[in-house]
C-alpha cells in the first residue's frame, strides 16, 4: 500500500507511461502545426524537415505516445481490477525505457537521415517492411515493438490469471492481445499492390475501428465505475453489449477500404452496409455515458474525470460516427476517398475516440499516485478548461477540413471535363488550411494549459477512500 487512495504499489509503475505519452503528444501536435504550415508556406524548413518526414513524425508520434497511454492506462487498472500487485513491476519499467529508447531513436533516423539511406542501414533489404504509412518503422524498431509488447502482454496476462477476473479486464485484456496480432500484419509486404494494401488494412483499420474499441470501452467502463458508484453488473452489460456491436460493424466494416484495391466487387454492399452500422457502437457509448452520469450514486470529487469520460463518449461518436459515416457508403467514397474529408474524419475520431479516453484515464489516475482522490477545485478549473479549449481548436481545424474537402471534390473529382488538377485545387484551399492552422493553435494553448492543471496548487481532495465516497466499497 503506498497511500490511503492508491490501492496497489504496483499502479504506480504507470506514471511513467503517462509522462511519457504527454510529452509525446506535445511533439506530435507541434508537428503537426509545422504540417499545416507546410501547405501554406511550401519552403519551410526545407530541406531540413521536409513534408514528407514531419508527416511520418506526426502519425507515428500519434501512434506511439497512444500507445504508451494504453500501457499505462493497463497497469493502472488491472492490479485493482485483479485486486493483486502486478506480476513484475521491474519487467514494466525495463520495457518502458526499451520502449521510450527506440521510439526515440526512431524519431532521429526519421530526421538526421534520408529515408531511404535510414533503410539500406537498418535491413529493410533482408524483410521490407518500410514506406507504408503509419508503418514507416525501420526493421529493428518493429521487432522491438514486438519484442515490448509481449513482454507487456506476458506481465498484464499473469496478473489476470493469479487475480479477479472481471469483465472490465478481459475485455482490455482482449483488445490487447488483438493490438498485438494484428500489428504482426505490418511484416507482410507482398509485391502485389492490392494484397500490400489488403494486409495494410489489417492493421490500420482492425486497430482503431477494432480492437482498439475494446480498449477505449474497458477503460471508459473503469472510470465510470469509479466516479459513478452505478452497480458494476449494469455497466458490465452495457460494455458487453457496446463491444459486440464494435467488433461485428468493425471486423466486417473494413471492406469501406477495399472499394476500389482490386478486391471483388461484393465489398462495395458489405463493406457499404457494416460501415453505416459503425456509428452505433459509439452512439450507444454516448447514451451508456450519460446514462451512468445521471445513474450516479455519489458525487465523486474528481469532477475533471468525469467530464473527460462524457467529452470521450460525444466526440468520438461525432468523429469516428457522424463523419465516418458522411463518407462511408462505396457511392459517396468514390469521390471523398482520400481527400481532406477524410483527414477531417481521422483527426476528429483519433481525438474524440483515443486521445480524450487516454486523459480521462490520466486524469483520474494521476492524483491517485499523489495521495489525493482528485485535484484541487482549481486545478480542476484549470483541467476543465484545457478540454474546452482542445476541444474548440479541433472543431476548428475539423469544420475547416471538411470544407476544404467538400470544395476539393467539388472542383477536382466531381466534373467530368475541366476539372482543376490537384495543386490547381490546393491553391484554392489556402483559406481553409490558414484557419486549420489557427485550430492548431488554439488546440497546443488547450493541451498546455492541460500540463498546467499539474502544477495549480489549492486543496487537494484526500483521505480514506471509503469515506470519501460515501460509504461505498473500494472494489466498487
Amino acid at each position: 500500500m503506498t497511500n490511503d487512495v492508491l490501492k496497489y504499489k504496483s499502479q504506480s509503475v504507470s506514471r511513467l507511461y503517462f509522462i511519457a505519452a504527454m510529452a509525446l503528444f506535445a511533439g506530435q501536435i507541434i508537428f503537426g502545426i509545422t504540417l499545416g504550415l507546410q501547405y501554406v508556406v511550401g519552403d519551410l524548413f526545407f530541406p531540413y524537415i521536409p513534408f514528407n518526414i514531419a508527416r511520418m513524425v506526426h502519425t507515428n508520434l500519434l501512434i506511439v505516445w497512444l500507445l504508451f497511454g494504453f500501457m499505462g492506462a493497463a497497469y493502472y487498472i488491472v492490479p485493482e481490477e485483479s485486486e493483486t500487485e502486478l506480476h513484475s513491476p521491474l519487467l514494466a519499467v525495463v520495457l518502458f525505457w526499451i520502449f521510450l529508447v527506440a521510439g526515440a531513436l526512431t524519431i532521429v533516423g526519421y530526421l538526421a537521415l534520408p529515408y531511404a539511406k535510414l533503410a539500406e542501414l537498418t535491413g529493410n533489404d533482408l524483410l521490407q517492411t518500410m514506406g507504408r504509412e503509419f508503418l514507416e518503422q525501420p526493421l529493428p524498431t518493429k521487432i522491438g515493438i514486438v519484442v515490448v509488447a509481449l513482454g507487456f502482454l506476458y506481465n498484464i496476462t499473469l496478473t489476470v490469471l493469479k487475480g479477479r477476473k472481471t469483465s472490465i479486464s478481459v475485455v482490455l485484456l482482449m483488445g490487447l492481445w488483438g493490438l498485438a496480432l494484428m500489428f504482426l500484419f505490418s511484416f507482410v509486404n507482398p509485391h502485389n499492390l492490392v494484397r500490400d494494401k489488403m494486409y495494410w488494412w489489417f492493421v490500420v483499420h482492425l486497430w482503431v475501428e477494432g480492437v482498439w474499441e475494446l480498449i477505449l470501452g474497458s477503460l471508459l467502463a473503469y472510470v465510470l465505475v469509479k466516479t459513478t458508484g452505478v452497480d458494476r453488473e449494469v455497466i458490465d452489460k452495457w460494455l458487453y453489449v457496446i463491444i459486440a456491436f464494435a467488433l461485428m460493424t468493425g471486423i466486417l466494416g473494413t471492406g469501406h477500404h477495399f472499394y476500389f484495391i482490386g478486391l471483388p466487387g461484393y465489398w462495395h454492399w458489405i463493406g457499404s452496409v457494416f460501415s453505416a452500422l459503425e456509428p452505433i457502437p459509439f452512439f450507444m457509448m454516448t447514451v451508456f455515458a450519460f446514462n451512468m452520469v445521471q445513474r450516479r450514486r455519489r458525487e465523486h470529487p474528481n469532477q475533471a474525470a468525469v467530464l473527460w469520460a462524457v467529452g470521450t463518449a460525444v466526440v468520438g461518436f461525432l468523429g469516428a460516427g457522424l463523419w465516418g459515416f458522411i463518407h462511408t457508403l462505396s457511392v459517396i467514397n468514390y469521390y471523398t476517398h482520400g481527400s481532406q474529408i477524410t483527414a477531417a474524419h481521422g483527426h476528429l475520431a483519433f481525438y474524440g475516440a483515443y486521445v480524450l479516453v487516454v486523459i480521462t484515464l490520466i486524469s483520474y489516475a494521476m492524483p491517485t499516485m499523489r495521495g489525493r482522490l482528485a485535484n484541487s477545485r482549481k486545478a480542476q478549473a484549470v483541467e476543465m478548461w484545457s478540454f474546452w479549449i482542445m476541444t474548440i481548436g479541433m472543431s476548428i481545424m475539423v469544420l475547416a477540413l471538411t470544407g476544404a474537402g467538400v470544395v476539393q471534390v467539388w472542383l477536382q473529382r466531381l466534373p467530368e471535363t475541366n476539372a482543376l488538377g490537384f495543386m490547381a485545387t490546393q491553391d484554392e484551399l489556402r483559406l481553409f488550411y490558414w484557419v486549420r492552422v489557427g485550430g492548431g493553435v488554439v488546440f497546443l494553448i488547450g493541451q498546455f494549459t492541460y500540463f498546467a492543471s499539474f502544477f495549480v496548487g489549492g486543496t487537494p481532495v484526500t483521505g480514506d477512500r471509503s469515506t470519501a465516497l460515501r460509504g461505498q466499497p473500494a472494489s466498487a
